[in-house]
C-alpha cells in the first residue's frame, strides 16, 4: 500500500479526515478549514441530498435542490483549503494513537476522524415510483410533508406507524387522507380510530403509480385504483458505513444506528458522526449543525484550549 509523504504519514498526520460531502461533512470542512488546519475531504456522489429536488427549511434559502446546495458547499469547502480527494474510503482503524484510512490504494493518518457518508434510498417495488420520487412520491413526513399542503395524500405502509402518519398528516398539512395498509388488516380498535379522524382506509397491495406528467392514483393488484395527488411511502436506507466494520463501534439496539455523545463523538475517541449515520433526526439542516459542533470541538482539542 503506497504512503502518502506529506498528506498524512505517521510522521506528519493529518488534523482531520472527513468521509463524505453531504450537508454535515462540507460544514465540518468549512469550520475546519477556516482554522487553517490540514484536512482531507474524501468524496463519492450518491448520498441522498443529492436526490433532493425541493429543500426548503435550509436557514437562509427559500428553497434548494440537493444537488445545488451540495455544489455551492463544495466549493466553499476548496476555498478555504481543504483538499477533496475524489475517492470511496475503504477502511477505517485505529493504530498507535492515530487513525489509518485507506482509499484507492493508499494509507492516510490522521489525529481526527469525521464519518458522515449518509446513507442511500431502499425505494418500494412500485411501477413507475422513480417517474414520481421526489416530485409527488415522499417517504419522510419530517422533510417533505409540507408539499402535500391542501393535497389530495394517499399514505402507504406496511406496519402501523403508517395509521399514525395518516393521523399527523391529517393534523398538519390536508384533510384529504387515505390510509393504505400494504398487505396487511388492521385490528377493529384501529380502524374506528381512523374512521373517527375521518381519514378512509383501503387494504391492499400497490402495484403501479398512475399518471404521466403528474400523480394520479394507485393501481393495486386487484386492479383496483385509488386516486391521489401525492403519496406518503414506505422507503427504508441503507448506510454507507462498509468501511466502519473493522471497528468496535457502539450502535442502537437494532445494531443499526451509530451511538454518539457531546458533539458527536462516537465510542471510539476522536472518531466523530454526523448525519443519518448516528442515531436521532437527520435532515441537511441537522447535518450542517452536527458538523460545526464537530468541528468546533476537534479544533479546542488540536490547540488544547
Amino acid at each position: 500500500m503506497e504512503q502518502i509523504n506529506g498528506e498524512g504519514t505517521e510522521n506528519s498526520p493529518l488534523d482531520c479526515i472527513v468521509i463524505g460531502a453531504g450537508p454535515g461533512g462540507l460544514q465540518a470542512c468549512i469550520h475546519l478549514g477556516r482554522y487553517n488546519f490540514r484536512v482531507k475531504l474524501f468524496h463519492t456522489p450518491g448520498g441522498r441530498t443529492g436526490y433532493a429536488k425541493h429543500i426548503e427549511n435550509y436557514l437562509g434559502l427559500r428553497v434548494v435542490s440537493g444537488p445545488e446546495l451540495l455544489q455551492t458547499g463544495l466549493a466553499q469547502v476548496e476555498s478555504f483549503g481543504v483538499a477533496v480527494v475524489r475517492a470511496k474510503v475503504e477502511r477505517v482503524e485505529v493504530r498507535q494513537g492515530l487513525f489509518e484510512v485507506q482509499a484507492a490504494g493508499k494509507i492516510y493518518h490522521s489525529r481526527f476522524v469525521i464519518a458522515a457518508s449518509g446513507a442511500r434510498e431502499t425505494l418500494a417495488p412500485f411501477k413507475n415510483l422513480p417517474r414520481f420520487f421526489g416530485t409527488s412520491y415522499y417517504t419522510c413526513m419530517i422533510c417533505d410533508g409540507y408539499r402535500t399542503t391542501g393535497k389530495k395524500l394517499l399514505v402507504i405502509d406496511r406496519t402501523i406507524n403508517g395509521m399514525r402518519l395518516s393521523v399527523g398528516m391529517k393534523q398538519m398539512f390536508t384533510r384529504d387522507v387515505t390510509f393504505l395498509a400494504h398487505g396487511f388488516s388492521l385490528a377493529p380498535v384501529y380502524k374506528a380510530l381512523l374512521e373517527d379522524e375521518g381519514i378512509a382506509l383501503v387494504e391492499g397491495r400497490p402495484e403501479e403509480l398512475l399518471g404521466e406528467t403528474a400523480l394520479e392514483g394507485v393501481r393495486l393488484s386487484d386492479g383496483r385504483v385509488i386516486p391521489c395527488e401525492v403519496i406518503l411511502g414506505w422507503g427504508g436506507i441503507t448506510l454507507n458505513d462498509e468501511y466502519l466494520e473493522g471497528l468496535d463501534l457502539e450502535r442502537d439496539a437494532e445494531g443499526f444506528k451509530i451511538m454518539t455523545r457531546g458533539a458527536g463523538e462516537s465510542s471510539i475517541p476522536g472518531l466523530f458522526v454526523l448525519g443519518a449515520l448516528r442515531h436521532g433526526h437527520s435532515q441537511a439542516i441537522i447535518s450542517a449543525g452536527q458538523g460545526a459542533e464537530a468541528a468546533i470541538e476537534i479544533s479546542t482539542r488540536i490547540v488544547e484550549l
